[in-house]
């Protein structure tokens, strides 16, 4: 039987290695994407970028690190319930963003900051964040999570693009177009509960649901960093939803006119959440979207809503 003392120097020895090995899995959106540098009080210097393959920043990166920025400069006690960002001019990957931070408001319950994305001298995001302290009310009521299948039970968007590159007859345009979508490193998980027609060849309705999360650990109690990385979340593939019922059409450019935010209530963004998205209206080269981000459990836990340029040229179909 081993004595009690090597049983401790176990022991240590297990705990040392899960928590090395917890900060290896930490999330890349925590330790770089919406990672900033503090230049001064109320300034910040974001370096790290995920480049999409429009090779312009991306819109959620920048929305999450305003966030960032923003949420440094409230008390801890005080929690983001809503964002409304306008997107004034594309961002450019090879230099860095500063956040500008302006202290707007300062309340009992409610504060309001002011965040300026600034590049080349010229704005390219403007954001307004409102923080309170949770205050508990007799007035509570949601709408109903979708029935869906649960995550566990559904593939990740890579694992179907795999299948789909699997078929023999993929058209050699099709097969570029996924191998090109296999290269991106999204810091994100995404397990589609209605898996997207990868052929583009029928009209479907502009909804689309899947479960999502942040690749890595974040881990609990940081509900601020699970605000920002949610922020990040919820503009990636949003604006795509109104073109579902057009395959004979594809986006010649498209990029986020605003976008907002608003939270209900704590989860953690490095869990699965079921993502709900609908395009109730497009017109005039611009879509509009909603979305909901839903708990595991059934909670609402926040909405979203953007409009974005749309501009499209017809295609043909795609054959096998």
């Amino acid at each position: 039987m081993a004595e009690r003392g090597s049983e401790s120097r176990v022991d240590v020895t297990v705990y040392q290695e899960r928590k090395s090995s917890e900060a290896d899995l930490r999330s890349v959106l925590v330790t770089s994407v919406l990672n900033l540098e503090k230049l001064d009080t109320d300034l910040f210097r974001g370096t790290h970028h995920w480049v999409p393959r429009t090779q312009r920043l991306f819109g959620g990166q920048i929305v999450g690190q305003a966030l960032v920025a923003a949420a440094s400069s409230v008390s801890d006690h005080l929690y983001a319930h809503s964002l409304h960002c306008y997107f004034v001019r594309a961002g450019d990957p090879k230099v860095p963003v500063l956040y500008q931070v302006e202290r707007t408001r300062d309340g009992r319950s409610f504060c309001v900051r002011s965040v300026k994305a600034v590049q080349h001298g010229q704005p390219i995001l403007i954001c307004q964040a409102s923080f309170h302290m949770q205050q508990p009310s007799p007035l509570e009521h949601q709408f109903h999570m979708p029935t869906v299948p649960p995550p566990d039970t559904l593939l990740t968007v890579e694992q179907l693009i795999q299948r789909t590159l699997s078929d023999p007859n993929l058209a050699d345009n099709t097969r570029q177009g996924l191998n090109k979508i296999l290269a991106d490193e999204v810091p994100i998980e995404i397990k589609p509960v209605n898996p997207p027609d990868f052929y583009r060849r029928v009209a479907m309705e502009p909804k689309k649901l899947f479960w999502v999360r942040a690749r890595g650990h974040i881990g609990a109690g940081n509900m601020k960093l699970h605000c920002c990385v949610a922020a990040y979340v919820s503009d990636y593939a949003f604006l795509g939803t109104a073109l579902l019922p057009y395959p004979n059409h594809r986006a010649q450019f498209s990029a986020s006119l605003d976008h907002a935010m608003w939270f209900h209530s704590t989860f953690r963004a490095d869990e699965w959440m079921l993502y709900e998205c609908e395009s109730p209206w497009s017109g005039g080269s611009r879509g509009f979207v909603q979305g909901r981000l839903w708990r595991q459990d059934g909670v609402l836990a926040a909405s979203c809503a953007q409009e974005g340029v749309i501009r499209v040229k017809a295609v043909s179909q795609s054959k096998l």
